[in-house]
C-alpha cells in the first residue's frame, strides 16, 4: 500500500528526523511527512489534514501515545488510519498498554529501514516488528 501522507508524532526532534530518514531509505522518499510533538498537537493537526499512516512514541508530554492513540480510534473520521508504534519498551508492555487499540503494529528501538518495511508488510521477515 501506497503511504502518501504521514504523521510523524514524537516530543524528540531527532527521532522524528531518524524515523523520516528510515521510510525515505525504506522508498518512501516521495510521501509527505507532517510532525508533531505529542498527541494533542496531532489531534489537532488531524482535525483538518488527512493522513496515510501516523507513526507514533508512547512516552510524550501533555498527551501521551496511549492516549493519542485510543482517542484517534474513537474518532469515526480517523479510526481507520494505520498507526505504527515506535517504542523502547518491550513489545509485551507495550502490547498490553495498546490492548485494544487496533495498532497496526509495533517496533521497538532502536529502528531501521527493514523494521519499517517489515511494520508495513512489505519486509522479508528480517525486522522486528511485531504486529497486532
Amino acid at each position: 500500500m501506497a503511504y502518501e501522507r504521514i504523521l510523524i508524532v514524537d516530543d524528540s526532534a531527532t527521532s522524528r528526523m531518524i524515523i523520516k530518514r528510515c521510510f525515505h531509505i525504506a522508498g518512501y522518499e516521495k510521501s509527505e511527512y507532517a510532525e508533531a510533538e505529542d498527541g494533542l498537537a496531532a489531534l489537532n493537526f488531524l482535525k483538518d489534514n488527512p493522513v496515510d499512516l501516523i507513526v507514533s512514541d508512547l512516552n510524550m508530554p501533555r498527551m501521551d501515545g496511549t492516549t493519542f492513540i485510543r482517542r484517534l480510534k474513537m474518532k469515526d473520521s480517523a479510526a481507520h488510519i494505520p498507526v505504527i508504534v515506535i517504542s523502547s519498551m518491550g513489545n509485551d508492555a507495550v502490547r498490553d498498554e495498546l490492548e485494544g487499540t487496533a495498532v497496526l503494529s509495533v517496533i521497538r528501538k532502536p529502528l531501521s529501514p527493514a523494521k519499517i518495511l517489515e511494520a508495513l508488510g512489505e519486509g522479508s521477515g528480517e525486522g522486528e516488528g511485531d504486529e497486532f
